[in-house]
């Protein structure tokens, strides 16, 4: 019986069997085709007021983030580095987060578990259009890259960003299948985001300095619409890249300079719902008793940070918590070659900021593959819930306390205690339970956040 090749024979066996029916290009030629001439500012030229690329380089405990101009040299500054990564978006900033995303230029896919039989299945799938053809495959270690670079780069709009989200879960579990992975377990899938970044082709991959990340030109540049069409669940298909108001920005930036400036340039939301610390706890405890598995690891820190900003913890005491849960995450894995590092971890607190407190229950399930269990009233009926939270608003009120909001509306009144009782619940949510119309959820909604 024929030995199981190592990983990094299988990493040579990919790369020689790529070569076979595709070009290898080097670092600056793939990332020239991600971000074509123009796509970004020139150096030294603040004139062009154009966005630019970042990426982040993670060396021992310290991170750093340098900003890549049109002219690519960064690109090939990190060659050979042992950590760098780089997402297909634009930025204006120096910071990798979605207020400063202005331009998506392409789909990347992480498909882990990718063996020979795996890789041949990839391609023989694209070429019977059951799945999309990438525009170039990355061998990135363990697994592939599968980009997916759009004829034009699409406009990162705010409202556009969750839907584009949701479109890249199912284009991920579309691509992640029984044949194309050696994982087979739907919890292993892991779902990442549009921001998220790979480690850069030039650069090492996990398996050391000699393996480096190798990129391969396997097809044609892609639309969304082609896209659409392998989804499985229409509803998740992206159509709308207007922006909503039939109003330009131009003319937006002109009329309301500073709500373009609020929620445009610097991404700020009306304001949001803060809660207690409970729920924080509550996660880290889940991280703590062993619900983690290998796939999910990134993913549970992540979630950690962000229900950190959320529940206004302070990032020093979130950075402790997670770095004493390294051991632990580190050894839940038997492969030497998948440890868990410090540089995870310092990745993973990327997700403590404004943009990520919103994440959804079915979200937070889906990329950490743990299940978070609804709200309960304690057996109670939606109506008997609500009629309980009155009373006991009236209680507040014949005691003498300063209850927020008397004399509103009955159902602003409902609103608000909806959202005390379900911190994690959404306008939708709402809805659903208390009946109430779409217009008058959205109107109270902000009852008692913080502006």
């Amino acid at each position: 019986m024929a030995r199981k090749p190592t990983d990094k024979q299988l990493f040579k066996m990919k790369n020689e069997w790529l070569e076979q029916f595709y070009e290898e290009v080097k670092p600056r030629d793939f990332y020239r085709a991600v971000f074509p001439e123009g796509s970004f500012e020139r150096e030294g030229h603040p004139e062009d007021e154009k966005c630019n690329g970042v990426l982040t380089v993670i060396e021992g405990e310290k991170a750093r983030n340098y900003i890549v101009f049109d002219e690519l040299n960064m690109v090939d500054e990190v060659k050979g580095k042992e950590f760098a990564i780089m997402s297909p978006v634009g930025y204006s900033g120096r910071n990798r987060t979605a207020k400063n995303a202005r331009w998506l230029y392409g789909i990347a896919i992480d498909l882990d578990g990718v063996e020979m039989e795996q890789l041949r299945d990839v391609f023989y799938q694209m070429k019977n259009e059951f799945l999309p053809q990438c525009t170039y495959c990355i061998n990135s270690g363990h697994g592939l890259h599968l980009y997916y670079l759009f004829e034009k780069p699409v406009p990162l709009y705010r409202h556009l960003q969750d839907q584009l989200r949701e479109f890249k879960y199912e284009l991920t579990r579309k691509i992640w299948n029984r044949y194309t992975s050696t994982y087979k377990e739907r919890d292993q899938v892991q779902y990442q985001g549009i921001f998220q970044g790979f480690r850069m082709v030039g650069t090492q991959s996990k398996l050391g300095k000699r393996y480096l990340v190798t990129a391969f030109e396997t097809g044609e540049r892609v639309t969304v619409e082609y896209l659409n069409d392998f989804l499985m669940d229409e509803s998740k298909a992206v159509t709308d890249f207007k922006y909503k108001s039939d109003m330009s920005l131009a003319e937006a930036k002109k009329k309301y300079p500073e709500w373009y400036e609020k929620r445009i340039v610097r991404g700020e939301k009306k304001g949001r719902w803060h809660i207690k610390r409970d729920l924080y706890d509550w996660w880290l405890r889940k991280i703590q008793g062993g619900e983690v598995s290998v796939g999910h690891r990134y993913w549970c820190l992540s979630v950690l940070a962000s229900y950190g900003i959320k529940c206004d913890i302070p990032e020093d005491e979130v950075l402790t918590d997670a770095l004493e849960l390294l051991p632990m995450l580190d050894h839940i894995s038997d492969d030497e070659h998948n440890r868990f590092t410090k540089r995870d971890v310092l990745d993973a607190m990327n997700m403590y900021q404004e943009n990520y407190v919103t994440y959804s229950r079915a979200e937070v399930e889906r990329v950490s593959g743990i299940s978070v269990p609804p709200n309960k009233r304690n057996g109670r009926k939606q109506e008997q819930h609500l009629q309980l939270a009155r009373g006991i608003r009236a209680l507040k009120e014949q005691m003498g306390e300063n209850v927020v909001g008397g004399g509103r509306p009955d159902k602003a009144k409902i609103v608000e205690e909806w959202r005390t009782a379900h911190p994690e619940g959404t306008p939708k949510d709402c809805i659903a339970d208390t009946g109430i119309s779409k217009n008058t959820v959205y109107k109270w909604w902000s009852v008692g956040e913080a502006l």
